[in-house]
């Protein structure tokens, strides 16, 4: 009775084995969220060979998920959220656009056999990736689908903003200057603050019975904490932010079969036309925010690009554009995006596919 147990240990150490080190040779490639991305890979290897199936225990899931709400809420502060100033409105009304164009794209896309509106609206979210993914099972969609084409998109943002930020609005890649380094807590106040805003905001989501309550509960406490100003710099350490996502992508690989596997493929050619449609509408929701508010073009345009936060930040500061403007429109929609999913989630799942 005892070889099982043993036995499945070793297989899970070894498929986060093999995770971990997927996710360090995509990072030296430069491929973002290559934690992620690494324990998709591991997981889906190990899913598609493997004889059983080898769940990720659901409490190191919901742990993962609190680490990366919490990792999320720690976007805001009072100074960024400042930097939108009385264009609050516009910069709100496009958001809501942009959501809307999500679900059109998701109806295109659950056009193809085998994909529920649920999920064609979760896979085509215009950001927060990584928080998407990480919900993605627990309101119903196949979070292997959603994974797939929400980094299929990051990934062409991170191709296409700096060619398109120099080639259509004339940016200069080198007039911006570096940002300076922010001075952090240390790696207790880290800690603490994540395990805080973890625990305090899973129990607050239990309590009045917020969906998906491992992760948006952190986000919500995480920003509070930041706004009132109580953080003190603190951040989620890096590492264990790592790990999160690590598990999350291990989970989502795990679950991975042949059948699984073509219903994906068959989804690409259609899915890469509607991202890149996405990808254009965004922008023009760009040109609409540039004349409401005042905004350079360069920045609107950072500004809506449905996704690629860290990539789109960099471009910003290297060109020389207002890059705290450009992230408080992005962590708005960031959070619009995520707490919608439910009401989203709670609409269409009972649709037909």
């Amino acid at each position: 009775m005892a070889r099982v147990p043993l036995r499945r240990l070793g297989d899970g150490v070894l498929a986060a084995a093999g995770a971990a080190l997927a996710s360090w040779l995509l990072d030296r490639a430069g491929v973002p969220t290559a934690a992620l991305f690494g324990g998709l890979l591991a997981g889906l290897v190990r899913g598609l060979v493997g004889r059983t199936r080898l769940p990720v225990p659901r409490p190191a899931i919901a742990t993962a998920q609190a680490v990366v709400g919490v990792s999320i809420g720690a976007l805001v502060d009072l100074d960024t959220l400042a930097a939108l100033g009385e264009d609050w409105l516009p910069v709100l009304l496009v958001t809501v656009a942009t959501l809307l164009l999500t679900v059109v794209a998701g109806l295109l896309l659950r056009l193809q056999p085998g994909i529920t509106p649920v999920t064609g609206a979760f896979a085509m979210v215009a950001g927060g990736a990584s928080g998407i993914t990480a919900m993605a099972r627990d309101l119903g969609a196949d979070d292997r689908m959603v994974a797939v084409l929400q980094y299929l998109r990051v990934l062409l943002i991170v191709v296409l903003v700096p060619v398109v930020a120099t080639a259509v609005y004339g940016a200069d890649p080198g007039s911006g200057d570096a940002a300076p380094a922010a001075d952090g807590a240390s790696g207790g106040a880290d800690l603490l603050f994540t395990a805080g805003c973890a625990l305090g905001g899973y129990g607050l989501a239990r309590l009045v019975r917020l969906p998906v309550p491992a992760l948006l509960g952190p986000m919500l406490v995480a920003a509070v904490v930041d706004l009132g100003g109580l953080s003190g710099g603190a951040a989620v350490p890096g590492l264990l932010e790592t790990a999160a996502f690590v598990l999350i992508g291990l989970q989502v690989g795990l679950n991975s079969d042949r059948d699984s596997l073509r219903t994906i493929g068959r989804a690409l050619p259609p899915a890469l036309a509607i991202i890149l449609g996405l990808i254009v509408a965004c922008a023009g929701l760009g040109e609409v925010l540039a004349a409401a508010t005042g905004a350079g073009r360069l920045d609107a345009y950072l500004a809506t690009t449905p996704g690629g936060l860290y990539a789109v930040l960099a471009t910003a500061t290297g060109a020389g554009a207002d890059a705290t403007f450009v992230l408080a429109v992005q962590v708005l929609r960031l959070f619009v995006m995520l707490l919608s999913a439910p009401l989203l989630a709670r609409y269409l799942v009972g649709r037909p596919g």
